[in-house]
C-alpha cells in the first residue's frame, strides 16, 4: 500500500465537508491520510473539521496557519508530510471517487515526479450562457512544445522526495496575489522535475455566484499574467531579454484586443479572446513593476459550525 497526504488548506469555507467527504469515498490502493491547513486568524474551526474527519473515518490531522496568507497555509501542510506521496486539492472541490487511484496510477506507468488532473467548473442554470459555452472556469495543463512547464495546487500529485522538490516550500509574498502554485512548480520544472497529465483523474468544482462575471475572470486572468510576467523577468537575462518579453506581451495584447472587437456579434469568442487580452496585459503590468492585484480571500465564504 502506497502512503499518501492529501493536503487541503481552508478559510471560513463550508464546502470542506464535501470535499472531506469525497476523500473519504477515494477507492484507491493507498494509505490516505488528510492535513488541513486553517487560515483563518483563530483555530475556531478546528472542532468542527476534526469532528467532520472523525466522522468520516478519516485520518485527519489539522494544522493552524494563520492568516490569509496561502503560502503560510500550504508550507504547513508540507511541513505536516511524512508520506513518499503529496497530493493537493482546494476546499471547495470534489475528488471523483477514482481520483487519487489514477494519479498513482500515472505516477506509476510514467515515472513523473508531478501529476496533473483536470478541474471541471460546475455551472448553475444561473450562469450567463456565453459562460457555461465557453467553460471558463475549468482548468487543465498547459502544454508548450509537448511539455508541461509549471503547475497549479486545485489538482496534483508528486514525489515528496524528488531531487527538485525535497524541501521545497510556497514562496509567502505571493500568498496574498495567488500565483504562488505556479511559481512553485515552474521552479521545480526549472530544477528538473518532470510534470505529466492525468486527463482521468477528475475534481470538480461548483462556480460561485460571485465568480459568474466578466469582471471576475477578467481579474483572475490579468492576474494569471502578472504571475507569468513574473516567471519571465526571472528567466530574463538583464533588461534586452526583459525588454523583448514586454513588447511580445504588449503586441499579443494588442493582437488579441483588437481580435475581441471583430468578435463583437459572437459573444463566447469575443469573451475569449478579451481574457487572452487580459492575461497578456497583466504581463505587461508586472513587467512594468505594476503592484501585483490581491485575489486570496476576497470572495471566501463563511464556514458554517
Amino acid at each position: 500500500m502506497t502512503n499518501v497526504d492529501v493536503c487541503v488548506c481552508t478559510f471560513r469555507r463550508a464546502s470542506i465537508r464535501e470535499t472531506l467527504r469525497s476523500l473519504a469515498d477515494q477507492a484507491a490502493p493507498a494509505t490516505i491520510r488528510v492535513i488541513v491547513a486553517d487560515n483563518d486568524e483563530t483555530d475556531a474551526a478546528r472542532p468542527a473539521i476534526e469532528a467532520i474527519g472523525a466522522d468520516l473515518g478519516l485520518d485527519l490531522v489539522y494544522r493552524h496557519a494563520p492568516a490569509r496568507n496561502i503560502s503560510i497555509a500550504r508550507n504547513a501542510t508540507l511541513d505536516a508530510a511524512t508520506a513518499p506521496f503529496v497530493a493537493i486539492l482546494d476546499d471547495d472541490e470534489i475528488a471523483d471517487p477514482a481520483w487519487l487511484s489514477r494519479l498513482l496510477a500515472c505516477q506509476e506507468e510514467t515515472g513523473a515526479d508531478i501529476v496533473l488532473g483536470p478541474v471541471v467548473a460546475l455551472y448553475d442554470e444561473a450562469a450567463p450562457r456565453w459562460m457555461r459555452d465557453g467553460d471558463f472556469h475549468s482548468a487543465g495543463p498547459v502544454h508548450v512544445g509537448g511539455t508541461i512547464r509549471t503547475g497549479y495546487t486545485s489538482n496534483v500529485l508528486f514525489r515528496r522526495d524528488a531531487p527538485a522538490l525535497a524541501g521545497a516550500r510556497f514562496r509567502p509574498d505571493l500568498g496574498r496575489t495567488g500565483g504562488e502554485d505556479t511559481e512553485f512548480f515552474a521552479r521545480a520544472f526549472r530544477l528538473g522535475a518532470r510534470i505529466v497529465e492525468a486527463p482521468d483523474a477528475i475534481v470538480s468544482e461548483r462556480v460561485d455566484a460571485r465568480r459568474q462575471s466578466l469582471g471576475w475572470l477578467m481579474k483572475r486572468k490579468f492576474r494569471s499574467g502578472q504571475t507569468h510576467g513574473l516567471l519571465l523577468a526571472q528567466a530574463a537575462r538583464g533588461p534586452v531579454g526583459q525588454g523583448r518579453s514586454l513588447a511580445l506581451a504588449g503586441a499579443k495584447c494588442g493582437v488579441c484586443t483588437v481580435a475581441a472587437l471583430a468578435m463583437l456579434p459572437f459573444a463566447r469568442r469575443r469573451i475569449s479572446w478579451t481574457l487572452r487580452a487580459s492575461l497578456h496585459a497583466g504581463v505587461v503590468a508586472q513587467l512594468l513593476g505594476m503592484r501585483t492585484l490581491v485575489q486570496y480571500g476576497a470572495d471566501r465564504s463563511i464556514a458554517a459550525n
